[in-house]
């Protein structure tokens, strides 16, 4: 069992940065790849990041090239430093875990309750 708790959103204006924590609990989890997801009102989940167990990592086209994945594992925490934010950013983040790194919020089977962020024009 994974649990997961996110922490650090808030209200960012347009080209700052915010940076998401994701605290993970259970005794497997520096086993399992996390990610973040997000999903803003009226609109479908979108993939941002993930990163495995081995610190490989993957991004969304969105924000690739401004945000940044990472994780401790000795923590057992994963970070999303986001920076360049857009208005088109503002979504609840949620983190999730899944055996195996993937794009793919279906795969994931832990989800945190999320975090808001909120980018201002």
């Amino acid at each position: 069992q994974v649990q997961l708790v996110e922490s650090g959103g808030g209200l960012a204006q347009a080209g700052g940065s915010l940076r998401l924590s994701c605290a993970a609990s259970g005794r497997t989890v520096n086993d399992y790849a996390l990610a973040w997801f997000r999903q803003a009102p009226g609109k479908e989940r979108e993939f941002v990041a993930a990163i495995s167990g081995a610190g490989s990592t993957v991004y969304g086209d969105s924000v690739k090239g401004r945000f940044t994945a990472s994780r401790d594992n000795a923590k057992k925490t994963l970070i999303l430093q986001m920076n360049s934010l857009k208005p088109a950013d503002t979504a609840v983040y949620r983190c999730a875990a899944a055996r195996y790194i993937s794009t793919m919020s279906g795969l994931y089977t832990f989800w945190g309750q999320g975090t808001q962020v909120t980018v201002s024009s």
